[in-house]
């Protein structure tokens, strides 16, 4: 990790993390500093009692410091607000492409 004067950076920033942490694969990277991250998870059907698969879309602050492309495994953490749609930070590269 490269030092980096962000100050939405949870390493080297104000920035404090608590709450839930995450995992999930990074699906877009276009925007400044910021990533989208899908996560999928099951949901039981109780009707049929069978299992559904489902998807949800994060976005999260992407410190310059962390180098993460589109496909790399992450793990994001809870913070503040620090915008309208995003209240997570990337805190680490879990995995590769596959």
């Amino acid at each position: 990790m490269a030092e980096c004067k962000d100050k939405k950076c949870p390493v080297h920033g104000d920035t404090k993390v608590r709450g839930i942490t995450l995992q999930g694969t990074i699906v877009s990277d276009k925007m400044t500093n910021s990533v989208v991250i899908e996560r999928k998870h099951l949901v039981k059907n109780s009707k049929y009692e069978r299992f559904e698969r489902r998807k949800s879309h994060i976005t999260a602050h992407k410190p310059p410091c962390i180098d993460v492309k589109v496909g790399d495994k992450v793990e994001i953490g809870e913070t503040r607000k620090l915008s309208k749609t995003k209240s997570f930070v990337v805190l680490r590269k879990v995995g590769d492409k596959k």
